[in-house]
């Protein structure tokens, strides 16, 4: 398990470092802090959108749906291991 774990590590931190940089592009698009940027980033990325910042400016909504679309694969890579994990241990389990 630890060893499909460390697989994943690689893609894991590509997503997240993609919607981090991606969420400062945004900030600055919009002249939000860096906390308040990586904040709008991961709340958009997790689809929860609680509406206290939204972008404005044209580009900076784009790249915001760019961001929900990489959260979409980062739950979806975390989806696949758990599910992925259960299949090892029904297999195991006698």
């Amino acid at each position: 398990m630890l060893a499909g774990l460390t697989a994943l590590s690689p893609i894991l931190l590509t997503l997240v470092a993609l919607i981090v940089i991606n969420g400062l592009i945004i900030g600055r698009l919009q002249g939000w802090s860096r906390g308040d940027a990586i904040y709008h980033a991961f709340i958009n990325a997790t689809t929860v959108g609680y509406g206290d910042f939204r972008p404005t400016h044209g580009l900076a909504k784009v790249l915001s749906v760019v961001n929900a679309f990489l959260g979409l694969l980062l739950t979806g890579v975390f989806v696949g291991a758990g599910v992925f994990a259960v299949e090892l241990a029904v297999q195991i389990a006698p």
